[in-house]
């Protein structure tokens, strides 16, 4: 609950300096963390999941912490906005009264810069994009409001230009009309900037991710049930508890019975929910293609520990093998944390190239909390430093793991 608490805050990293960016420099940028926000405190919020009840709505939207925050910049200028959504449950639509922003970077991936009036941003999710200061000098709304709420709530900011004489004025630009399709639709105009650079000097699309086999599918469905008479959620049917020793440091010693690698299947079960501490076992260097199914009323955000993935498809309705044809196999965006759209499925592919004990899990908080998350175990019995660094002399032991020497 450290996030309902205001436990958050934003870490920026910049390209090293022989890596080229696919745009000129900025003359400044500005970090904007928008998100959710309770004036319930976080141990009230706790004893709410604990009863084995939902969270209630939001009370309101806040931009970096504040009702009111001022951005300046100077006219004829371009700076660069880094948006993140670190609220708990709510996807929010971010736009600037007339101003464009051109979309350029997606946590981590260069993108094709398209230009957009507004933006949607779900939960967990970061995007990067480029302003330029042409209008008259005075000032204007910073808008960042919830998307598929029936009570719309928002937050304003002020984007100053620094020989601006005029205050904000006029009614706030409006957010899209139009729901889940036209965001679905959004989405897949996000590309993969194929030319352009990212960590390593070689261009992002020199990786022909499209081309790779995968070794297996795995279908997750997210599912709402009541066990001994609480809310829970869960995935493929299990519930996610946890358990009273680190699961690296289990899995590390040859501990039994702290986690079970045969609760959580690779397909949805069907059957009624229960909890365990599961983990999915795969093997290193595994290429995954994985199917969120959302058959749920709620929109979802999902994210996975230790990675980046290729988000390939969004569709309505049940997946199925045929949906493959619709994937984008050559320029989809990598990123950490994706959205599945309510009756509605998301597919990634993963390759599986980071050793260790990973979290997949809902970027919803409520959800996280309650049992919608899991663990990927990415293994190799050879012991290898290419593959893995030894665990550290001084580590912290605890539970079934302490008087245990690595």
């Amino acid at each position: 609950m450290h996030r309902a608490a205001g436990g958050f805050g934003a870490l920026n990293i910049y390209h090293r300096s022989v890596i080229p960016i696919p745009y000129a420099n900025p003359d400044g940028d500005f970090t904007l963390l928008i998100g959710d926000w309770y004036k319930t405190s976080h141990k009230a919020l706790q004893q709410t999941l604990d009863s084995g009840k939902s969270l209630p709505f939001p009370h309101g939207v806040l931009i970096n912490g504040q009702t009111k925050t001022t951005f300046t910049g100077e006219q004829g200028k371009t700076y660069m906005f880094r948006i993140s959504n670190v609220g708990l449950s709510t996807s929010l639509n971010f736009r600037i009264q007339g101003h464009s922003m051109k979309l350029v970077e997606v946590e981590g991936s260069h993108v094709i810069q398209n230009l957009y009036d507004s933006l949607d941003v779900h939960v967990g999710q970061s995007v990067t994009v480029l302003v330029t200061l042409n209008q008259p000098p005075k000032d204007y709304y910073i808008v960042a409001s919830t998307r598929f709420t029936r009570t719309i709530l928002t937050a304003t900011a002020v984007l100053h230009y620094a020989n601006s004489q005029t205050p904000v004025s006029g009614p706030l630009p409006a957010a899209p009309a139009y729901k889940y399709h036209w965001s679905m639709q959004q989405a897949r105009t996000y590309r993969w900037n194929l030319t352009s650079n990212a960590a390593r000097p070689n261009p992002q699309g020199s990786f022909h991710y499209g081309k790779i086999t995968p070794t297996k599918t795995i279908v997750l469905a997210n599912s709402a049930s009541y066990i001994n008479g609480k809310l829970r959620y869960a995935v493929n049917g299990v519930s996610y508890v946890n358990a009273d020793t680190p699961l690296k440091l289990a899995d590390y010693f040859n501990i039994p019975g702290v986690f079970s690698m045969n609760a959580v299947q690779g397909v949805p079960s069907g059957v009624a929910a229960t909890v365990a501490t599961s983990v999915m076992p795969t093997n290193l260097h595994d290429f995954l293609e994985v199917v969120f199914q959302n058959n749920e009323n709620a929109m979802q955000s999902w994210h996975l520990d230790g990675y980046d993935f290729w988000v390939v498809g969004f569709g309505s309705g049940q997946w199925t093998p045929k949906k493959r044809r619709t994937y984008n196999l050559v320029d989809a965006l990598t990123r950490h944390t994706t959205q599945v759209y309510p009756n509605s499925w998301t597919a990634i592919l993963v390759s599986l190239d980071n050793q260790g004990m990973w979290n997949m899990r809902s970027a919803s908080w409520e959800r996280q909390y309650l049992g919608q998350q899991f663990y990927l175990r990415v293994w190799n019995p050879v012991r290898s430093l290419a593959n893995e660094y030894d665990i550290p002399s001084n580590v912290l032991l605890c539970g079934k793991v302490v008087g245990r020497h690595p």
